[in-house]
């Protein structure tokens, strides 16, 4: 009935150790040399679904309570927090934070090759603009984040 948040954040300290923090279904993931290595799970009803082996992943994003979270800011109750920790960052490696309004639209390939193979300005913009247009006008807020570690030159 209220409008709630949800958030992923992360950090990266100059020793290239990344700390994350995420509740809702906002997401963070890890990709490395063009391939996701990890990502947040969601704190909603169809993930505790996938979770128990009810659903696909596929079949959650279709599913008609997709947008029912178990956890999110703003609510009487905490909500649910994961945290996380990459040790070592390194060149090769990149960290998108986004909403449900991005990543609902796109596979972990299609991210993946996408930040490998344009700037994080570049595949924001083209990242943006696809779920836009994959939403047909019914889509969600569109919120993204793309960090790409380069080789010091």
């Amino acid at each position: 009935q209220e409008p709630h948040s949800t958030i992923a954040a992360f950090l990266i300290d100059p020793d290239g150790e990344s700390h994350w923090v995420h509740a809702g279904d906002s997401r963070i993931y890890h990709f490395r040399n063009g391939r996701m290595v990890f990502r947040t799970m969601d704190h909603s009803y169809v993930q505790t679904l996938v979770n128990q082996g009810e659903l696909s992943e596929q079949e959650a994003l279709d599913h008609p309570h997709a947008n029912i979270l178990m956890g999110c800011l703003g609510t009487e109750n905490d909500p649910p927090v994961d945290l996380h920790v990459v040790p070592q960052l390194t060149p090769g490696e990149a960290l998108m934070a986004c909403s449900d309004g991005v990543w609902h639209y796109f596979t972990p390939e299609e991210l993946a090759s996408t930040i490998a193979m344009l700037s994080p300005r570049e595949a924001c913009e083209f990242l943006i603009q696809k779920a836009r247009t994959r939403a047909k006008g019914a889509g969600d807020n569109l919120s993204i984040v793309i960090v790409k570690l380069e080789p010091l030159s």
